[in-house]
């Protein structure tokens, strides 16, 4: 079993996959489609991957404002979520992702890539960040309950 972590976008998916202990988050790729509400295709690559991954779970970043708020960014969010659920019958966590777009770029960063390659990579690294969040938590949950 693996959890699926998406990083949805206006016009792109990060993608990242948890190893089968659910320890970790690896990226995947970015799904990236030429219009905004042209979304067969992604929902269609994201169920293949499901299929190769033996994915069971999917975890979906929630992109509220800094102070909190929902924004039409959310209520799109939402949609896909609903879009997710519908297609692939699984279920789908929502992630509150503030400020993963900003740790991806100072990953990204410090790791020495070129600022014009960044944003070639900062869905995907995204969408790994959103599903570690996830998976940590997770964990954690799992640790008190032991106890």
């Amino acid at each position: 079993m693996r959890i699926m972590g998406l990083d949805f976008g206006s016009k792109t998916v990060g993608v990242a996959i948890s190893d089968p202990l659910l320890i970790t988050a690896q990226g995947v790729e970015i799904i990236r489609r030429k219009e905004e509400n042209k979304l067969r295709q992604t929902l269609a690559r994201i169920e293949e991957l499901i299929v190769q991954n033996d994915v069971q779970e999917i975890v979906l970043g929630l992109p509220k404002n800094m102070n909190a708020t929902e924004g039409i960014r959310v209520e799109l969010t939402q949609e896909f979520r609903e879009k997710l659920e519908r297609r692939t019958g699984l279920p789908v966590h929502m992630w509150d992702e503030r400020l993963t777009t900003v740790a991806a770029d100072r990953t990204m960063m410090e790791a020495g890539i070129r600022r014009e390659n960044r944003k070639d990579y900062v869905d995907m690294i995204a969408a790994t960040l959103i599903l570690q969040g996830y998976l940590d938590r997770r964990s954690m949950e799992n640790k008190d309950s032991v106890q």
